[in-house]
């Protein structure tokens, strides 16, 4: 399985190997270095020159982003690339460009005036150094620049490694970052698993990928080797949970429109929805109302993202395939709706009451399929979501907020949102990433910037202080522990 895949793991395939640019991999490695070594603290003006290339450089290309996300995917919506994969890192630069200054000051710390006398302490932030991002298919910009922008912010020098699956994509990042960057500052190397392995061995500062939970230990296991810190974001089967009464249009719109959004291929989109048994019908009705009044013909136009590759349209196939072989109910959202293998366009299907042992309810979906999963107790819903792996996000709907305090109190999860989905990974200003096989650490906003800066604590002596008391002989020590003991 390719490490830049970002579906479950019966999705994936190898590239070729690739020793050209294995090499210019080691050569752009070894050049940052060098260049960080005689650049090591560049300051708040070069810091922002940069971000504000990144800025013009994505709204300068906007029409070739959207040219290449259409030739990746088959199909892909134009205001969609806009929207998510230009404005998107944009507001999250100019969040940054408003806040850098105050981000890069030092964080005052209390000291104990009473045994350091006058002495101050504080953490620095400094830069990390050569930082690695290998990046999905998914979203092939956002999650390219997105972080870029906060790595720059912390000073350091990027190199980005796009994924296989994307190569119009690949080919124009490269070409872009190429145009706006000198290499020693931010590099782009393309190929295909044999690159991605090698580029996962080498001694980052720090490495972020996003991508499977099993492809994660592989870099883990390859990080762990150099002692290199990592951020992982892993995806999930992230759940909807629509607490008792809160089956409503505007609810089941936020969730039928969240599958929308690259036509449910995006790690927080909603893997799978728990409705009060009760209610199920009506969820099922108000799903449907939702397609015929805003998206009548979805799968047939142009506002449908098709599905990354041939591959990956079997295997959502499939899933149907066996649950539909298995007895769950089967709901098209569209009544003539069809899967267009020109372009990979998949209609979006509900799969009502499917058995826990499904593959649709053991893999990350990553496509256009809700399983519907009825449930009598709301307790009964919190634990069927526990007894899971920690999802990258939850997303809980209801108007009493005792209920929903005590539904996000008692899940645990990497990031949460309340009556709508996916919105926490959309804020420049919130961290986002996961919690155990969903992932580690977190980008966006100053989580991200202190994400990729050395965190580093200083003091500095004063005057007035009983340090030698912490040296031998220890006659002053003990006089100091008799005071503090009475």
């Amino acid at each position: 399985m390719s490490i830049l895949d970002k579906a479950p793991p019966s999705f994936g395939s190898a590239s070729t190997s690739d020793e050209a640019a294995i090499a210019e991999l080691h050569a752009a490695f070894a050049a940052q270095r060098a260049a960080f070594h005689a650049d090591r603290q560049p300051d708040l003006a070069e810091r922002k020159s940069r971000i504000g290339k990144l800025m013009g450089m994505l709204l300068g290309h906007r029409e070739q982003i959207s040219a290449a996300l259409s030739q990746d995917f088959g199909c892909h919506p134009v205001p969609a690339s806009d929207l998510i994969e230009v404005l998107g890192p944009v507001a999250r630069a100019n969040y940054v460009l408003e806040r850098l200054e105050e981000w890069m000051r030092p964080s005052p710390r209390d000291v104990d005036a009473a045994m350091l006398g006058t002495a101050q302490a504080y953490i620095q932030s400094q830069p990390k150094g050569v930082v690695g991002n290998i990046v999905p298919w998914n979203f092939p910009f956002d999650l390219s620049v997105g972080p870029m922008i906060e790595m720059l912010a912390a000073g350091n020098r990027v190199i980005v490694k796009p994924s296989e699956f994307t190569p119009a994509c690949a080919a124009l990042l490269r070409e872009m970052v190429a145009k706006t960057f000198e290499p020693t500052l931010v590099h782009v190397v393309v190929g295909g698993l044999d690159l991605a392995r090698a580029f996962s061995e080498l001694r980052w500062d720090h490495l972020l990928y996003t991508g499977s939970p099993n492809v994660g230990r592989q870099i883990m296991q390859a990080a762990a080797r150099n002692l290199t810190p990592v951020t992982l974001e892993l995806g999930g089967k992230c759940p909807a949970l629509l607490t008792p009464g809160s089956v409503t249009a505007a609810n089941v719109d936020s969730v039928i429109g969240t599958k929308t959004v690259k036509n449910g291929q995006m790690c927080i989109s909603v893997d799978y929805c728990l409705v009060p048994r009760a209610d199920v019908d009506h969820f099922v009705s108000l799903s449907k109302a939702f397609m015929a009044r805003v998206a009548e013909n979805y799968s047939q136009s142009e506002d449908c993202t098709g599905i990354i590759s041939e591959r990956h349209l079997d295997r959502l196939c499939d899933l149907l395939d066996e649950a539909r072989d298995r007895a769950s109910t089967i709901v098209p959202l569209e009544p003539n709706g069809a899967i267009d293998r020109q372009t990979r366009r998949m209609p979006i299907s509900l799969v009502i009451d499917p058995k826990a042992d499904l593959r649709i309810m053991q893999e990350e979906i990553f496509g256009p399929i809700l399983p519907v999963v009825p449930y009598d107790d709301l307790n009964e819903a919190v634990a069927m979501i526990n007894a899971s792996e920690r999802p990258l996000g939850l997303y809980v709907f209801g108007d009493d907020q005792a209920t929903i305090a005590h539904v996000l109190g008692q899940i645990t999860s990497g990031g949460a949102a309340v009556n709508t989905c996916a919105l926490q990974g959309a804020l420049p200003s919130l961290a986002f990433g996961g919690v155990g096989m969903s992932g580690m650490g977190r980008h966006h906003g100053i989580e991200g910037f202190r994400e990729f800066s050395n965190q580093r604590g200083v003091v500095v002596r004063g005057e007035g202080d009983h340090i030698d008391a912490f040296f031998a002989p220890y006659g002053k020590a003990a006089a100091l522990v008799q005071a503090a003991l009475g």
